[in-house]
């Protein structure tokens, strides 16, 4: 009985086997209505599954994925849901190598095949997390937010904080130090104010607000080395227009720049780069740490003169063995002269190119539709506009690999108002490729989700601080930094 019964269950499978096998079909002339697109990007071999669905009315769909001499089928309705070990294994077998995605539509007349999409498999993977904020797409509503890290080979996500557990007040400004979730910190506003320091083993908050600073720390960047941290303080405001393809203007009406130490917890500047003659912010770090970039403006009377405050870029000397800073500024860049303002300067890991946003003025490009992505080659000082990543509307905030082989940037492509976030791939040549978006579980997701991802950071690794540690620390007492020292 029990050898009939298998041999009855071979026939059967044999049968539908068969069945399930596409035997003939008519050749049509275009390909797919589908979202998201993912075809002619290039992906990790370390990604999640780009499940995405397809905007048709046939009766069903096989999808064949073939790389390489491997393949698989996904049969589906509407949604293509690719199996997480199939895919894992495909991409491991192939990395480096092109995946083809050969899709089928089921009609009344018969099968129909579409024009084949190819993709990609880059050899070089990617980093396996990723931490942003997710918050509401408007200006007027920040009490429901928090921090979270996805796992980006999986579909994992997880809180890092909520602030629905600090009594509303904001969380933002999450940075790690080369990616190590053991060294990170965040700021919390409002509600339980002060800035959430991870320094390996130990957790503290911080009061960054001195006498000498006309705010607390904003826009961190640790220097690579660990010890130090680098902020702009900012006086912050924000103005509604009534008529403009830009709906919000944030900017300052002042803006410095210190550096905190994390062994003494004490904050130094320079009159070069804390001054009250030019606004500087958006600090960052040459992979070696002996530089100091950041962006900076001549000092002009707020909110008058808003369209016509437009920031260069400069660099000042850092010695990591002394903490001093150097007594003169370099001028990088200057798109001023080009009618321009620049932003949010990111040195790729081999600091041979710099990526930064570029609009037509001020110091919050993110919600400036003409903003885009640029890149400064720090060799030669040429300057390229991203064109392979850019979109119509605003292409902002963006984050280096570890492997300097991969950028995440968040966009408003998709509708014009929620921010998603896009991926793509820096070749050996310097050459950006077609992003494509964050890879969801449910192939419908971006459709009804209706909060915005906000500074995406790559991080190499679990947190291992618990919600609950992190919970505490937020509604404990801040620890005051010692007051500013000027090292000439």
């Amino acid at each position: 009985m029990k050898r009939k019964s298998i041999e009855w269950f071979i026939v059967i499978w044999c049968i539908i086997s068969s069945c399930n096998r596409i035997q003939t079909y008519t050749v049509l002339d275009g390909t797919p209505d589908v979202f998201p697109d993912y075809a002619d990007a290039v992906i990790p071999p370390n990604i999640a599954p780009v499940n995405f669905y397809i905007r048709g009315d046939d009766r069903r769909y096989m999808v064949r994925l073939v790389a390489g001499s491997d393949s698989f089928d996904v049969y589906c309705n509407r949604q293509v849901h690719i199996p997480a070990k199939k895919w894992k294994k495909l991409l491991t077998a192939n990395a480096g190598k092109k995946l083809t995605m050969r899709l089928f539509a089921d009609r009344t007349t018969g099968w129909a095949k579409y024009r084949d999409m190819a993709l990609d498999i880059a050899a070089e993977p990617i980093d396996p997390y990723i931490a942003y904020r997710l918050i509401e797409p408007g200006y007027e509503y920040w009490h429901k937010m928090g921090i979270y890290r996805r796992n980006l080979e999986s579909f994992s996500e997880k809180p890092i904080l909520v602030n629905t557990l600090t009594d509303g007040g904001c969380i933002n400004c999450h940075s790690f130090c080369n990616g190590d979730p053991q060294k990170m910190l965040f700021h919390v506003r409002a509600a339980h104010a002060g800035t959430i320091l991870v320094n390996n083993n130990r957790i503290v908050k911080l009061n960054t607000k001195t006498q000498d600073n006309i705010s607390a720390a904003v826009y961190p960047r640790w220097h690579p080395e660990g010890r130090y941290v680098a902020f702009s303080t900012n006086q912050t405001s924000q103005a509604f227009h009534s008529v403009h393809d830009n709906q919000v203007e944030v900017y300052d009406s002042a803006s410095d720049l210190i550096i905190f130490d994390t062994e003494t917890q004490s904050v130094t500047s320079h009159p070069l780069i804390h001054s009250s003659e030019r606004f500087e912010t958006f600090p960052e770090w040459s992979p070696d740490g002996k530089s100091l970039y950041f962006c900076s403006a001549p000092a002009v009377k707020m909110p008058a003169n808003y369209d016509s405050l437009q920031y260069d870029l400069f660099r000042i000397d850092f010695d990591p063995k002394t903490g001093k800073i150097g007594n003169k500024t370099d001028t990088v860049w200057q798109p001023s002269k080009l009618g321009k303002s620049v932003a949010f300067p990111r040195i790729s890991p081999d600091g041979r190119y710099m990526a930064v946003c570029l609009s037509d003025y001020g110091t919050f490009p993110i919600w400036h539709r003409e903003n885009d992505l640029y890149l400064l080659n720090l060799q030669t000082g040429d300057v390229s506009e991203m064109s392979e990543v850019n979109s119509a509307e605003s292409d902002s905030y963006h984050s280096w690999s570890a492997n300097g082989r991969w950028l995440v940037f968040s966009s408003r492509r998709t509708d014009g108002l929620y921010t998603r976030l896009y991926f793509s791939y820096f070749d050996s040549d310097g050459k950006f490729h077609k992003p494509f978006l964050l890879p969801q579980k449910d192939s419908e997701f971006y459709d009804c989700f209706l909060k915005s991802y906000n500074v995406p950071e790559f991080v190499s690794g679990k947190i291992k601080t618990n919600i609950r540690t992190f919970e505490r620390v937020v509604k404990g007492e801040a620890t005051n930094v010692n007051r500013n020292v000027s090292i000439k």
